[in-house]
C-alpha cells in the first residue's frame, strides 16, 4: 500500500514539474519565469528525497540539500536582480 501511494505521489510531482516547465516557457514576464524555476527546484528536490527513500540510500538526500541551497541563493539573486539590479 505505501509503494503505491509513493508511486502516486511521484506521478504528481512528474505531473507538476511538466506544468512547471510550461510556466517557464510560456510566462508572460521574467517574474513568472523566476517562480516556476523555483517551483521546479522544489519538485526536483521532492524527487531526490523520493529517489532516496524508494533507493534506501541516504547520500542523495545530502544531494538534495545542498541543490536546495545552491538554488536558493540563485533564486535570490535573481530576485535582486529583477528588484533593483545587481
Amino acid at each position: 500500500m505505501a509503494d503505491q501511494l509513493f508511486n502516486i505521489a511521484a506521478v504528481i510531482m512528474l505531473i507538476s514539474l511538466v506544468l512547471a516547465i510550461v510556466r517557464l516557457l510560456i510566462g508572460p514576464s521574467v517574474g513568472d519565469r523566476a517562480v516556476a524555476l523555483d517551483a521546479m527546484t522544489i519538485i526536483s528536490l521532492s524527487l531526490i528525497g523520493w529517489i532516496a527513500l524508494s533507493t534506501g540510500r541516504g547520500i542523495y538526500m545530502d544531494v538534495a540539500l545542498v541543490y536546495g541551497l545552491i538554488s536558493f541563493v540563485g533564486i535570490v539573486a535573481i530576485a535582486r536582480y529583477l528588484e533593483r539590479g545587481l
